[in-house]
Parts: C-alpha cells; sequence; structure tokens
C-alpha cells in the first residue's frame, strides 16, 4: 500500500497490526495518557493514541507529549474528566490535566470542502490556508489530515493494536518524511507546514521525500501570511529542540531561514558573512549540548546571536558616521528589533533580555577600576560572557577578553586585583569608537574594541 492522496478516488485503506505483531507497549506510556485513554473507553468512546508518541517509539525516541484522538466531542470529553478545558478556536481541543500532566485531546476531524464557507465550523482564506477547522468525521477522515504519513499512526487503547493508513509503518522504517496527499496544496493549506518538515527531518534524521521536498524553496515567501506570535513559538521548537545545528542547515537549504530572518540572512550573504555564520553554527552546537545534558537554555540567547550579524553592521554604519557608542547601540538594537517582530513576534521579556546582552558586548572590553565588579553584578552578566566566548570561538574578535574574564571569575580577590593591574592604558580608560578620533568624556561608554577589532 502506498501513501493515499487526499481527495483522490481512491478509498482509505486501514491497516490494522495486532499487538503481537509491533513493540509499542503501554509501559511506554505516560500515567495520564492512560488516565485519558481508559477514561474515554470506560466512558463508551473510541480513544486513540496518535502521532508524535508513536512515531517517536518506533524510532527509539522516549516521547515527551502524547496526544489523543476520539470520537467524543469537546463538550463531551469535558464531562468526562473533572480537569478538563475546552481551549482554542481555529483548532478546538480539550486540554486534560492529571497529577500535573496535560493531554490534548482532539475530536476526529474532516477537512470542509472547498465549498463549505460555514464560518463557525470551518474557514479558510483565499489561498486556500486553513483558518479554523472545527469539522469533526470519522478516523479515517482524521487520518487524511494528517500532514505527514510518520504521524498519521493511531493506537487503540481497546485491543492495543496499531491502525496504519498512510503506509506510515513503512516510511518510519524507511525514514523517510513524506506529507499526505498533494505538497503543495498542504502547504498553502498550512505554511507552517514546511517548518515542520525541517524539525522532523532535524529531529528524527530523516529523508525528505523528493516530491515533499520539491516546493519548499518556491514556496518558502508563504511563511509571511503565518501570524508573527505563531511562528515566534515555532521557531522556539526549531532551534530549542536538540537539533539546532542541523535545523539551521536545512532551514538554510531550502531558504526558509530567509523567510523567518530575512535581515540575517542579507547579512550572512555578504562578504563579511563567514565568521557570523561560524558564530551561529557554534551557537546552535553549544545550545545542542546543553539540552543533551538538561542544562536551561533561554530563547532570549538563541535571538540575540541570530540577530547579532544585522545588528553588528547597523551599529558599525552608525559608529563611522560619528554617533556614540551607547547611542549607536541603543538606535540600531531598536530598528533591527522593530523590524524582525513584524516577521516573528519576540515578547518583551526576550527582547529586553537580548538588548542588554548586546549592550554588555560593548562593556565587558572595559574593566578596569571598579568596572570588572560592577558588570559581573549585572543579571545577564553570565549570558553576555558567554556570548563573547561565542565570537572569540568564531573568530570575530582577537582571542584573550574570554579568557580574561574566565580568569577574573575564578580568581581570589587578591588576584582579580592582579589581573586588573595588569590591565593596560586603554583598559583604564573609555575609548573612543574605532577609525574615529574623539575627544573623551568622563563617565563615558565603552567603545565596540569586543565588536570586531
Amino acid at each position: 500500500m502506498r501513501p493515499f492522496r487526499r481527495g483522490s478516488s481512491t478509498a482509505v485503506q486501514r491497516r490494522i497490526i495486532p499487538r503481537d505483531q509491533h513493540n509499542i507497549s503501554r509501559k511506554d506510556f505516560s500515567r495520564a495518557a492512560l488516565h485519558v485513554l481508559y477514561g474515554l473507553k470506560d466512558a463508551g468512546y473510541d480513544a486513540y493514541l496518535v502521532g508524535g508518541c508513536l512515531r517517536d517509539l518506533l524510532t527509539g525516541i522516549k516521547p515527551k507529549d502524547f496526544d489523543v484522538v476520539t470520537n467524543a466531542t469537546p463538550e463531551q470529553i469535558e464531562r468526562v474528566f473533572r480537569g478538563a478545558r475546552i481551549i482554542g478556536r481555529r483548532f478546538r481541543l480539550v486540554h486534560v490535566r492529571f497529577k500535573g500532566d496535560v493531554i490534548e485531546v482532539a475530536t476526529f476531524r474532516a477537512l470542509a470542502g472547498d465549498d463549505d464557507h460555514d464560518d463557525h465550523l470551518s474557514r479558510r482564506s483565499a489561498n486556500g490556508q486553513i483558518l479554523r477547522d472545527n469539522v469533526y468525521g470519522t478516523i479515517e477522515e482524521d487520518a487524511l489530515r494528517r500532514d505527514f504519513t510518520c504521524n498519521a499512526l493511531y493506537y487503540d487503547i481497546a485491543d492495543f493494536s496499531l491502525h496504519d493508513f498512510a503506509d506510515s509503518l513503512h516510511d518510519i522504517e524507511q525514514r523517510t518524511l513524506r506529507l499526505i496527499g498533494d505538497p503543495e496544496q498542504r502547504y498553502y493549506e498550512d505554511p507552517v507546514r514546511m517548518i515542520r518538515a525541517v524539525r522532523f527531518a532535524a529531529k528524527l534524521d530523516f529523508d525528505i521525500d523528493p516530491d515533499t521536498e520539491a516546493p519548499l524553496s518556491r514556496l518558502a515567501p508563504l511563511l509571511q501570511q503565518v501570524p508573527p506570535a505563531r511562528l515566534f513559538e515555532e521557531v522556539l521548537k526549531l532551534f530549542l529542540s536538540g537539533h539546532g545545528q542541523r535545523t539551521f542547515a536545512i532551514l538554510q537549504r531550502y531558504g526558509l531561514f530567509d523567510a523567518l530572518f530575512p535581515t540575517t540572512a542579507e547579512a550572512l550573504a555578504d562578504e563579511d558573512g563567514a565568521s557570523d555564520l561560524k558564530l551561529i553554527h557554534a551557537a546552535m552546537r553549544n545550545t545542542d549540548q546543553r539540552l543533551a545534558q538538561d542544562k536551561p537554555v533561554t530563547p532570549a540567547f538563541l535571538f540575540a546571536v541570530l540577530l547579532w550579524p544585522v545588528l553588528r553592521r547597523r551599529l558599525a554604519f552608525y559608529l563611522d558616521h560619528g554617533m556614540p557608542p551607547m547611542q549607536a547601540m541603543n538606535k540600531a538594537a531598536g530598528q533591527i528589533m522593530a523590524e524582525q517582530v513584524s516577521v516573528i513576534a519576540i515578547p518583551r521579556r526576550f527582547s529586553t533580555v537580548v538588548r542588554e546582552m548586546w549592550d554588555l558586548q560593548l562593556r565587558l572590553p572595559r574593566r578596569a577600576g571598579n568596572r570588572a565588579e560592577q558588570l559581573m553584578q549585572h543579571p545577564r552578566f553570565r549570558a553576555a560572557y558567554d556570548f563573547l566566548l561565542l565570537r572569540e570561538e568564531a573568530g570575530e574578535i582577537k582571542p584573550g577578553l574570554g579568557e580574561w574574564w574566565t580568569r577574573y571569575q575564578e580568581a581570589h580577590p587578591v588576584d582579580r586585583d592582579t589581573l586588573l593591574a595588569s590591565l593596560s592604558r586603554r583598559d583604564s580608560e573609555p575609548g573612543a569608537p574605532r577609525k574615529r578620533r574623539r575627544r573623551r568624556r568622563r563617565g563615558g561608554a565603552g567603545n565596540q574594541a569586543g565588536d570586531g577589532e
């Protein structure tokens, strides 16, 4: 059986794999997932695990989330479980809470036909993008509206069998990522599917099927139609799931990074983009390592790195035109953030941290007197220091400053005085912007020595 195409005259073929012919076991499911599955079954409804959790189990990955589908409506689901809440307008779902975990439960859906104009249930934009999808259907119809074949497996709690509607097991075994239906139509329905294709290919180390791959570069501009708030969440999934370096490379291959970070893509393409590209790869590698070690990561660091190539150029422009360093930084950072949030809605709680990290790149070279101690007390010092190390690793700035800060943090107070005494006179005074001789002012901000010298 080959993957079906939605809208074709060929009937959906369900392949049922009994429990003794697959290796997925209930012991691999969370208690919350079992609570929901059996709760629905005992209430007389069909209940299935679906999608990513099954795909991950079959590829040797421990699932983080368990999604459930059922023939019960959201209102019926809400009546079954005490800790249930209906959410969403675009897709109405139910969140069921159980002992601190949340299980997402959806009703079987069927995509409405193109002539369905009932705005209460389903609505599309002029170019076919799905704006609302609350038309309920059968499990066969639900399988048709899944995005990729690897996500179209269903586990039946009634008899522990797997239900395969799209040759899902074959594609998982072949490590192939394939869209269900016509790829171009599916991307028009929801452009975020292009991002999901990259994310799954990177996470699962799957090859993208040629038909699924073919429209990506041409349709990348469709991402401009996606609400910026939704793209923010998708970008976090792309880069903060432990496979950021591979994800970044695939995004670049298909021009999808250009659609998400247009000004950064433009900067990377110029003659000075090599060190910026090294910086981004180093940051992605560092983030992947931290996630593998269960260390915390912050979206602010991600955006600080991804937008730094633009900031570096904009800052140099203003400095070369005689603007004082901190004024130039504030102007450049404000412009860049305003441009980027029109594409990806970076919340203020993160954009503020990004700008503080950038500001500290100008201040970290100025360590004399009590400046070093004051900088270490800054709440963003550690993030800015890590950023500085990556800039040195990428070859953007000469090595030495990062090592000095490493030694200073680890040193005894007496030894810190020795480190400060060893600084040159230039490190003891506020400097001038590069290539311009300006009269020094008492208490003036440091220059961008850490920004390209």
